[in-house]
């Protein structure tokens, strides 16, 4: 029986996500980097419109089904033999890699999006850094397993999962209660890294081309500071302005 995991599960954010890009032809994964991946389906190597138009059916389909890589690699197959594709790699390794790399940024994208949601994240301001079923755990993101900090911190802006290929390391939102009933600690400030940037990467734990947040605009990374700041205000007030943050980023998710 085919293992279920969170990330197979659909949710509406995350198609959504996903069905807001454009179709972008590529020579290689370098071409476009970070935040433009938020707008813009690309594989590298796929520079025909018919192939990359075949290949980007086959991800949605896993993304708003929540199909297996096994699924997956047979409509990978197919679309490359429709096309007599040439591509580098094993096909194994690189249909894995564009299910995986589409599929969990998508989720992750979807998820950031419920917890920058106003008045989820003024009820549950903290994130939590949850370490994934890895077979060859990174030391770093191993080390940040149950990490918490204010969702408003830095921290998340360049280092919201997945921070590198293949990374299956999530993010958890938790309110001030939960906090309280399990006796877990929130932190000031992250912890200082292991070491210092390994080969390829940009930040320690960081892979180059990951240090973003997926879905993640400018605007939506000051959400959670204003509301933070906004703790302060009178209650009405406070609500009023929540109110209109959800109104915002409801105009301009159509």
């Amino acid at each position: 029986m085919p293992k279920v995991e969170p990330t197979s599960l659909p949710f509406d954010e995350a198609i959504r996500f996903f069905r807001g890009k454009t179709n972008v032809p590529t020579e290689t994964w370098r071409d476009l980097q970070k935040e433009q991946h938020d707008r813009a389906f690309v594989v590298a190597g796929a520079t025909k419109a018919e192939l990359l138009a075949d290949m980007r059916a086959a991800v949605d389909k896993a993304i708003a089904e929540g199909t297996t890589l096994e699924a997956f690699r047979k409509d990978f197959d197919q679309v490359v033999a429709k096309h007599g594709w040439e591509f580098k790699g094993a096909p194994a390794w690189r249909s894995r890699v564009i299910y995986e790399t589409n599929v969990r940024t998508a989720y992750a994208a979807g998820r950031y999006a419920q917890m920058t949601e106003p008045a989820f994240l003024e009820r549950n301001p903290y994130w939590e850094w949850r370490h994934g079923d890895s077979r060859h755990p990174r030391p770093q993101h191993l080390a940040w397993n149950g990490m918490i900090l204010p969702a408003s911190d830095p921290f998340w802006v360049a280092r919201y999962p997945p921070c590198d290929w293949g990374c299956q390391c999530s993010v958890f939102a938790l309110s001030q209660g939960a906090i309280d009933r399990q006796g877990l600690q929130v932190l000031s400030k992250p912890p200082k890294p292991l070491a210092g940037p390994g080969p390829g990467e940009v930040l320690p734990g960081v892979g180059e081309g990951w240090d973003y947040a997926p879905g993640a605009s400018v605007r939506q990374h000051l959400v959670p500071q204003v509301l933070d700041k906004a703790k302060e205000l009178p209650s009405a007030i406070r609500a009023d302005l929540v109110k209109e943050i959800e109104a915002f980023l409801k105009e301009t998710a159509r």
